[in-house]
């Protein structure tokens, strides 16, 4: 037997001999004495947190999403924010409509509750970026969502916050996985709460929230003129149901389309293979409803509502979908030129962006005199970023390509419900133009280059794909191409070495963000090549974005595909 089954058959045996459901047990020798692949991979690590937290398939195991090891989890936050904070401490808790995350939830209420911190507990699913409200509002040190955000219906998670309405950062999320390795047996968890510690919160905590989302308009008097427009929207069975037509309400919309199908609240995502906007089958059904109804925009946020993805109607009046940058550079130029039209720019604002994220966004911010920041994969970062400001700068808006958006610094994470709001109301000021999103993107394109992005992802399963994933990297970094697609490579950032090499120059220079491992290859033609493992998912990604001149608008076609052709053979020529 080897090490790696030695360590897993301890661990499965100190569940069957700790203080666990009988269920549970007789899972664990059903493993045993059938699927041995599946008693491995539920017991050959523990879960641990990565850019998103806590995620993992839904099982029993040291590997799995279960009562204990989001006990576990709770246990060791709740220790270590007894060492960071005296007095009394405060947390709140959500959930989204995964199947067991109201469990989840009211688990880890329990166990902060019995470990004397005071909760308040949403009555039903909401938002993340709800959560991260209530943060700030309650004045909590930390809080937790029960969410899996866009993984398969086997997935759930556990998203922990810190006191600014921010996912943990380090050392805070080393720190609580330190906390939690040192709970050696179930027994050191109190599971037992403290009802009178316990708070539920609800409709009065939405409409706070919604309150400070219909500050955000920069145009109402626009919206009044075109509250009209044609929304077709889906929450894809997640916790956006009722909070985002409700927003776009307030905001003055009228003509918001639901797919009923898609709004009732269920885990198993019944209509869709994946609830994840960033797939066009997901949006298949909202669009098939937006041409029976003669739409203009659709809109769908993932289960916990922090990601959107947008379909709107091309020049041939044909339903396309925006990548995550494209709509982060519409919503982004619709903010930054009317904060300038309104007067609000003094030459302290800012926005912030992650490092795979387009360099459009850039350029839209320098033309109105906006500062750029550039941070790691992750809103947390964005987060620290705005913490680190707040005393004397303003940021207005940030955003990440894969379909994350951040307006106004009132919430610390990516927030599909203001960026709905938000996005409807760009489209309400193209039609003010006789425009639509569309021409509002060829616009941007004209004056500031054509940007195009692609994305590969590589999954690797398992306890071997991790070491496979590892390879991979290991690969480009040892030995990195010379040339991609004809075209030299003239600079390789490696975030993990916090190293910048400037190969035409030949000179080097630090990156100045916390190590992390990234590697980018910039080619002489203008390209940017960024690969990364993902801290939530078994997968590597590769990111791809290219650029060329958009001079007439009627050439936007051809210079799409000649784009389009130039990532195929990047692709093919990194032999992904």
């Amino acid at each position: 037997m080897s090490d790696i089954n030695e360590n897993v058959m301890k661990q499965a045996n100190a569940w069957l001999n700790g203080n666990i459901d009988d269920e549970s047990k007789a899972e664990i020798r059903k493993m045993m004495e059938g699927d041995q692949r599946e008693l491995t991979e539920s017991f050959y690590r523990g879960l641990e947190f990565g850019t998103g937290g806590l995620r993992g398939i839904m099982g029993v195991g040291t590997n799995r999403m279960n009562r204990y090891t989001v006990g576990m989890a709770t246990q060791g936050l709740a220790n270590y924010l007894k060492k960071q904070f005296d007095g009394p401490i405060k947390v709140a808790i959500a959930c989204d409509s995964r199947n067991d995350s109201d469990t989840f939830a009211r688990i880890t209420a329990e166990v902060f509750s019995a470990n004397g911190i005071k909760v308040f507990l949403f009555d039903g699913m909401r938002p993340t970026p709800e959560l991260s409200f209530a943060i700030r509002h309650y004045g909590c040190q930390s809080g937790v969502v029960v969410t899996a955000s866009h993984n398969p219906k086997e997935y759930n998670g556990y998203k922990a916050y810190w006191d600014d309405g921010a996912q943990l950062i380090p050392p805070h999320d080393k720190n609580v996985i330190e906390e939690v390795r040192m709970i050696t047996s179930f027994d050191d968890v109190k599971f037992d709460g403290n009802e009178e510690l316990i708070e539920i919160i609800g409709e009065e905590t939405d409409i706070l929230y919604l309150d400070k989302l219909k500050k955000l308009s920069l145009s109402p008097e626009i919206i009044q003129q075109h509250n009209d427009i044609a929304i077709v929207y889906t929450p894809l069975h997640g916790t956006g149901a009722l909070m985002v037509p409700w927003c776009l309400k307030n905001f003055g919309f009228t003509n918001i389309s639901m797919v009923e199908e898609q709004a009732v609240p269920d885990g198993n995502f019944p209509t869709v293979k994946s609830p994840n906007p960033e797939e066009s089958s997901a949006l298949r059904m909202a669009i098939e409803k937006a041409e029976q109804e003669g739409a203009s925009l659709v809109m769908a946020t993932d289960p916990d509502a922090d990601r959107v993805g947008i379909a709107v109607k091309d020049n041939h009046g044909k339903f396309i979908l925006l990548n995550g940058n494209q709509t982060a550079a519409v919503l982004l130029y619709y903010i930054f030129r009317k904060w300038k039209e309104n007067g609000k720019i003094s030459g302290k604002e800012y926005m912030v962006k992650t490092i795979v994220t387009s360099e459009l966004l850039i350029d839209l911010a320098d033309k109105y005199g906006i500062e750029s920041y550039d941070v790691l994969t992750g809103f947390k970062w964005i987060a620290d970023i705005i913490r680190k400001n707040e005393a004397t700068k303003t940021f207005i808006a940030g955003g990440e390509e894969s379909y994350g958006y951040m307006i106004g610094d009132f919430v610390r994470d990516k927030d599909a419900v203001s960026s709905c709001a938000m996005i409807a109301e760009t489209a309400a000021w193209a039609a003010s133009q006789g425009k639509t999103i569309f021409d509002i993107l060829l616009d941007i394109y004209k004056e500031f280059g054509f940007y195009l992005e692609g994305l590969v992802a590589v999954v690797k399963k398992g306890m071997s794909g991790a070491d496979e994933i590892a390879a991979i990297m290991e690969r480009f970094r040892n030995d990195p191409p010379a040339e991609i697609n004809n075209s030299k490579v003239i600079m390789i950032k490696d975030y993990e070495s916090s190293i910048a090499r400037d190969i035409s120059k030949g000179i080097e220079s630090r990156i100045d963000l916390p190590k992390s491992n990234v590697l980018q290859f910039f080619l002489e033609d203008g390209s940017k090549i960024s690969m990364r493992p993902s801290g939530t998912e078994p997968k590597i990604k590769f990111y791809f974005g290219v650029k060329a001149s958009l001079n007439d608008i009627a050439d936007y076609e051809a210079v799409r595909k000649d784009l389009e052709g130039r990532i195929e053979k990047i692709v093919d020529d990194l032999n992904l």
